[in-house]
């Protein structure tokens, strides 16, 4: 059971390629709010739910000053293909190696139909402008994870 970061503690930084290959580093975010958000697989139906409901609300929570990003262990061509096809406006990060996932805490054992197995915990962390974590949402709600994040 991986242990996961509590609120009121700083973030831990990380490097990882976006959709482009392009590297992005946390600590570079210093000075703006990062909305990071852990989700399983690229293009499956949750997923796409929880992506499609940030995009709807993208104008809202850049308004409230997020900096939306996504990690999963999918690669960045996944992430490309996934981004064309439901038209993402945010940034989304590959883990394949599952440093970060390990490092959040997300990467864990799940059970589904009495099976168990290892995968990632749909857990998003709220980090202010220090770069501390403001707000965990364990309880992600695909369709709603939006109005979670703004509080509506």
């Amino acid at each position: 059971m991986s242990k996961l970061l509590s609120e009121g503690t700083e973030a831990p930084d990380f490097t990882l390629p976006d959709q482009n290959g392009k590297m992005v580093s946390l600590k570079n975010l210093r000075g703006k709010k990062v909305l990071l958000f852990f989700y399983p697989e690229d293009d499956t139906p949750t997923c796409t739910i929880q992506a499609c409901n940030l995009r709807d609300n993208y104008s809202a929570l850049k308004k409230a000053d997020y900096q939306v990003l996504g990690i999963s262990p999918d690669d960045s061509k996944s992430h490309q293909k996934f981004i064309a096809k439901f038209e993402l406006p945010y940034t989304l990060l590959a883990d394949p190696d599952k440093k970060v996932l390990n490092l959040y805490g997300v990467w864990d054992e799940k059970i589904m139909f009495g099976r168990k197995y290892m995968g990632v915990k749909r857990i998003t962390y709220i980090i202010n402008e220090q770069g501390v974590i403001e707000r965990i949402i364990r309880g992600v709600r695909s369709k709603i994870h939006s109005q979670q994040v703004l509080g509506k």
